[in-house]
């Protein structure tokens, strides 16, 4: 079996788990996240769905990530005042955001720095998500 076909089955199931349907727009967009997970915004995501789906409207993509948050197979990530980049990594991770290029790099993160995070709360409080964001630059080295 294809690996769309997986993705497109497991897909069709969080959704109707959910009482939605897959359709053929929101299984363009979530393909679109999976094939280059470069955190893209709407935007990005709308002029990479319109070779597929030349009709598609901006709002009609908008609509489908919003869908595809609300039924957890994305992450909606937010740096500031910046727009919304999507994410489809579902597992514990942090971001780093090269503030230099505008790139965004998926981190992962042991599970004992996690449990440590977590450790932090205050009493009789669980966290249902942690969302941690590195901001920077690449250092010299890098380069």
């Amino acid at each position: 079996m294809s690996t769309a076909t997986v993705t497109s089955d497991a897909l069709a199931q969080k959704l109707a788990d959910s009482g939605l349907r897959a359709t053929p727009q929101r299984e363009v967009v979530y393909s679109v996240l999976l094939k280059k997970r470069d955190h893209p915004t709407a935007d990005e995501v709308f002029a990479r769905v319109k070779p597929d789906l030349p009709t598609i409207s901006l709002a009609t993509v908008y609509n489908c990530l919003e869908t595809l948050v609300q039924c957890d197979l994305v992450r909606a990530v937010n740096f500031e005042r910046g727009p919304t980049r999507y994410c489809p990594n579902l597992q514990p991770h942090a971001h780093f955001h090269d503030e230099q290029t505008g790139k965004t790099h998926d981190i992962d993160l042991p599970p004992e720095v996690l449990e440590k995070v977590s450790s932090v709360l205050p009493r009789g409080y669980d966290a249902k998500s942690v969302e941690i964001i590195f901001r920077g630059k690449a250092t010299k080295a890098h380069h």
